[in-house]
């Protein structure tokens, strides 16, 4: 299925284009108390073209956001090389994976803008994501049952401050890399969420980031460092994954920090997934 945050109320989308919306809570409830299948059989109290329709994130305040870093081979090399030009030739790339958490204030929907920080206004990137979204409970989850636990996918805009994210890697107590990924707006989620059963496993979808209509990223999750099954068994360790909950998968080559082009009020990213969508947001210094 293909499901949407509207501001008539969730919405499946039975035929290309228009918006069958149901009488149920709002999504990111009906996700959170496991109910996707309530969706499936809620009877249509009214239809709206998806080209008119107002949508939200999927899962508007997710209990956590988790966010994978250096998934994928194409961004590691490029992390790597410019680890060697900063003179630490001797970094390796991790082989577990690694994690951060955002805070969930930050997600936003699509065509809402991205705001840039009056304290951070400089630096700020965009990282196009695939998201896993939480549809079942559970702690130590094995990579065998780690599907029974996936809801569906969205795609997640993975904003940084990056002069911020830089002073923590580089040590200075006063910033994080976690604040650097939790300003308000730094984490829109949509268009929709698609369940975990129209796609193939493993994952197998083409990722592309535009900024102002110009490729930036494109890439295939066939690339994934990690796999969903083994980033859900690794995180589910550290932490219950809980209904709602949101794993950002990890971004490919061609982030702005690597080509110092940071976003600016104006511009436009979009982030394209196969069998998902776009997601298509403003940059903006207005409040």
């Amino acid at each position: 299925m293909r499901l949407y945050n509207t501001e008539h109320g969730p919405a499946r989308e039975d035929e290309s284009g228009v918006l069958a919306v149901v009488d149920l809570p709002d999504l990111g409830d009906v996700v959170r108390d496991g109910g996707l299948d309530r969706i499936e059989s809620a009877p249509c109290v009214e239809k709206v073209p998806l080209a008119d329709a107002r949508l939200f994130a999927p899962v508007p305040r997710p209990g956590k956001v988790i966010i994978v870093g250096l998934n994928y081979p194409s961004h590691g090399e490029e992390a790597l090389a410019m680890f060697a030009a900063m003179g630490k030739p001797d970094i390796q790339l991790p082989t577990l994976p690694n994690f951060y958490i955002a805070a969930a204030s930050a997600v936003t929907g699509p065509g809402a803008p991205i705001r840039l920080p009056q304290v951070a206004p400089a630096q700020v990137d965009y990282e196009g994501e695939v998201a896993v979204v939480i549809g079942r409970d559970g702690a130590d989850i094995s990579a065998f049952d780690a599907w029974k636990h996936v809801a569906g996918f969205t795609i997640a805009n993975d904003i940084s401050a990056r002069d911020i994210q830089q002073r923590a890697i580089t040590g200075d107590p006063t910033a994080t890399i976690a604040t650097a990924k939790s300003f308000d707006t730094f984490k829109p989620l949509g268009p929709c969420l698609v369940t975990a059963d129209e796609f193939g496993k493993p994952l197998d979808l083409r990722i592309r980031t535009r900024v102002n209509n110009e490729l930036r990223q494109d890439d295939r999750t066939s690339s994934f460092i990690h796999q969903i099954p083994d980033l859900i068994a690794y995180l589910s360790r550290f932490h219950v994954l809980q209904a709602g909950d949101v794993i950002c998968t990890g971004t490919p080559a061609g982030a702005g920090l690597f080509s110092k082009r940071f976003l600016v009020s104006g511009d436009v990213v979009e982030v394209e997934v196969e069998g998902i969508g776009v997601l298509t947001n403003p940059v903006t210094t207005r409040r």
